[in-house]
């Protein structure tokens, strides 16, 4: 028989919601995390509104030392150290306090872009020739590998520990590698997940690319309406989450709570050939991605009863459907349900996948479909293609069995993981 892949901890740091109950009551209850961003106004951004966790003292402290804390200045290793750690203790996972590793539990936690204030704080001193008083902890704050690097520490890992980066789509490639790496045997369990840096110099590009939201800087909560007719680009945003990806035996043996199954997944990229470019995806490659993620997982187009979409309220949203309808062949009112979390947080770039599958995996665990935002006026485009009632607007209380959760990001790269709710 082969082998099960089970979801046994989560953990999240999201716009709308820090810690798994607030975040669950959030995305219920349709609750946005988007606010006013003083310092994007006092720079004169156009997008003057963002989606940023609210992390307290208290909280910091649960997860690092005074000593850690000294000169820390990288969100998304904040972030993703408050997610990481949840997610293991959500799962009844020990911290290893003795001198030998747990070799058979890692981590792959990915990463857009880290470290940003700690760059730009160190580039001030040294351009002011104080190379000496950047501090012991700049390299390790400032890696890529940073986040990986200090849950390894923190949780004592022994296997794999790595951070993975692939623009928007990190997050659920991050999720599809630890199943692989479980799957194949070389891992009990995988701490998966992603996070993301927040501020102007993470957003400030894509405010150039003029991609952002700027028509709602007056009224946040309605500035991110993914499929929405008065779209008006996406509302930066950041965050982490984290899941405890487990061997369904080494689930069963300890007892533990799960949460959902993985069915498989898969990753690709569309070469930025046909219609795809640097920043636009190529349909034919999200649509063999859809198509091999669906084969992977040996289940058929109809047995998806819901999508977890990208859709991200840009011009691109209409065109992720369409993809959808030709990777499924399902139309209409035959097309499954499809929600899009960037209503309540904005877009957390390389934070989104991850922070949405905690999402997914939460409607599969606690039996709920949550409503779409601001998108009351559909686009035209978008009801031409589905019955509108395949996009609810209110949360509702219903037994899904498989949701499909899929991420694109810059670079034309994909990725789409299926999970289905558990049953021995």
């Amino acid at each position: 028989m082969s082998k099960r892949v089970v979801i046994t901890g989560l953990g999240v740091a999201a716009p709308n919601g820090v810690g798994i109950p607030a975040f669950t009551h959030a995305i219920k209850n349709g609750l946005s995390g988007i606010k006013h961003d003083a310092q994007l106004q006092e720079l004169q951004f156009s997008c003057q509104i963002a989606g940023k966790p609210e992390i307290t003292e208290e909280l910091k402290l649960q997860c690092f030392t005074d000593l850690e804390l000294r000169g820390f200045n990288s969100t998304g290793i904040l972030y993703g150290v408050i997610a990481g750690m949840e997610a293991w203790k959500n799962a009844g996972l020990p911290i290893e306090t003795n001198n030998e590793p747990n070799w058979d539990s890692g981590t792959i936690f990915g990463s857009g872009t880290s470290g940003i204030d700690k760059f730009r704080e160190s580039i001030y001193k040294i351009d002011e020739f104080q190379t000496r008083k950047l501090g012991s902890t700049v390299v390790a704050q400032t890696m890529n590998s940073g986040i990986s690097a200090y849950l390894g520490g923190k949780l004592g890992l022994g296997n794999q520990v790595t951070t993975n980066s692939s623009a928007c789509s990190t997050g659920t490639e991050a999720i599809i590698m630890a199943y692989d790496r479980i799957i194949s045997g070389q891992a009990k369990r995988i701490l998966a997940g992603s996070t993301g840096d927040s501020g102007p110099y993470i957003w400030g590009g894509f405010d150039a690319l003029r991609v952002c939201s700027s028509k709602y800087n007056e009224n946040p909560e309605l500035g991110s309406r993914p499929m929405s007719a008065t779209a008006a680009g996406f509302v930066p945003g950041s965050g982490a989450g984290a899941l405890v990806i487990e061997d369904l035996d080494s689930a069963l043996e300890r007892g533990a709570t799960i949460y959902a199954e993985i069915l498989g997944g898969n990753v690709n990229s569309g070469g930025q050939r046909g219609n795809g470019s640097m920043t636009a995806p190529n349909s034919a490659a999200v649509q063999r991605c859809i198509i091999d993620a669906l084969n992977s997982s040996g289940i058929l187009p109809a047995d998806v009863d819901a999508i977890n979409g990208h859709l991200t309220a840009t011009t691109k949203d209409s065109l992720e459907i369409e993809n959808w309808i030709e990777a499924l062949n399902r139309k209409g009112n035959n097309f499954p349900y499809i929600n899009s979390l960037k209503s309540m947080t904005g877009h957390c770039l390389g934070a989104a996948g991850s922070i949405e599958s905690v999402a997914a995996v939460l409607q599969l665990h606690e039996g709920f479909l949550f409503g779409n935002t601001n998108c009351e006026d559909l686009h035209p485009e978008i009801t031409a293609l589905i019955d509108s009632s395949k996009v609810p607007f209110k949360t509702i209380n219903t037994d899904l069995n498989i949701i499909a959760k899929a991420s694109f990001g810059f670079g034309d790269v994909n990725a789409c993981v299926l999970f289905k709710k558990y049953k021995n």
